[in-house]
């Protein structure tokens, strides 16, 4: 395995080592502290506007009471969800274009996120289901369909471009599922399931920061500890093989990581489009680092979703767009963008 020439390795007492990038750390924290400042800023803005340092000092327990209501009871779970919910689709984006090694392999063209969709449409329309149970049908959604691609895939165990086109084809499958359904709903169902498929934070509390809170803080030191065999598995099955790399353990494990971080992500805010496509690249060209870039992708969509909702606020006012409608047009652009480049390049 080619080591990258900035490359560091910190060795720590027990013999444990970790090599680092002093580029790909500094990109981290700065976008760590992006994500921060875009969080604080959009703590701050709505119809009762707080002053940044007021924000601070309230989350320092330093506020009044109308200032600790608005900010811990209102604002403060839904830039929480927001930065859950961004983590979660750009390390569930590396993981599949690190998999795939294909940079369309998110969950968007994949199909998961229409996958999780029509599991909330399922609740929605045929169930008439609280939140609660249309949270709980999208992330079922999600699981069926991340399993239903990854078995149709299968042939001797699953590839890239194989797992992409299957993907492909599954997500416009369910699509037209979820076109028939909104067609059998009643108007007030209708109304709904719309809404919801938009993707928006609106009125996220802290019954949706727990759950997925406490899921990342179980996959990410999972998805962390098989990081060296994803990096192996991006020179090829057979070289990671030779190398030791148990290569169809790694590959379901971490798929059914980004299934897990795709569909509960979906199921906390609606299908928010293109994060998990854009962050992974755009964290990429900004390490400029071999790799999968785990957490640089991490940090950028935490970044990229909070930053999308903080300006769906102020830049629209009181016409203001669900940050799923504003992350869709920016993702467009950029995989238009995308598609341009690879076909100059020669790769499609």
């Amino acid at each position: 395995m080619r080591t990258h020439p900035r490359s560091r390795a910190v060795r720590f007492p027990g013999g444990l080592s970790l090599r680092l990038d002093p580029r790909a750390l500094t990109v981290v924290v700065l976008l760590l502290l992006a994500a921060l400042a875009a969080g604080l800023a959009l703590i701050g803005t709505g119809d009762a506007r707080i002053p940044v340092a007021d924000v601070v000092r309230t989350l320092a327990g330093n506020g009044n009471a109308y200032q600790h209501f608005i900010v811990h009871e209102l604002r403060l779970p839904r830039v929480l969800v927001g930065l859950l919910v961004g983590a979660s689709l750009g390390l569930g984006g590396a993981l599949f274009q690190s998999v795939s090694r294909n940079p369309l392999g998110s969950p968007d063209v994949l199909g998961l996120s229409q996958g999780a969709t029509a599991g909330a449409l399922v609740v929605i329309v045929l169930m008439s289901g609280s939140a609660a149970e249309v949270t709980l049908g999208a992330l079922i959604g999600g699981l069926v369909t991340g399993l239903a691609i990854y078995l149709l895939a299968w042939k001797q165990g699953v590839h890239g471009y194989r797992l992409v086109l299957v993907g492909i084809g599954v997500s416009a499958v369910v699509t037209a599922v979820n076109g028939y359904l909104l067609t059998k709903a009643d108007l007030v169902d209708a109304a709904r399931a719309v809404v919801w498929m938009t993707g928006s934070l609106d009125g996220r509390d802290w019954d949706q920061v727990w759950p997925l809170l406490g899921l990342c803080a179980v996959l990410l030191p999972l998805v962390l500890t098989y990081g060296r065999g994803l990096r192996m598995l991006e020179m090829g099955d057979d070289t990671a093989g030779a190398l030791g790399v148990p290569v169809q353990r790694v590959r379901l494990i971490l798929m059914v990581s980004a299934v897990l971080l795709t569909a509960a992500a979906t199921a906390a805010a609606g299908p928010v489009s293109f994060v998990a496509l854009t962050a992974p690249q755009l964290a990429r060209r900004l390490t400029r680092s071999p790799g999968p870039n785990l957490v640089a992708s991490l940090c950028m969509g935490a970044a990229l979703l909070v930053t999308a909702d903080w300006a769906s606020q102020r830049v629209f006012g009181a016409g203001r767009l669900p940050v799923g409608v504003v992350t869709g047009v920016l993702g467009g652009g950029y995989l238009l963008w995308l598609l341009v480049t690879e076909r100059r390049a020669g790769r499609i």
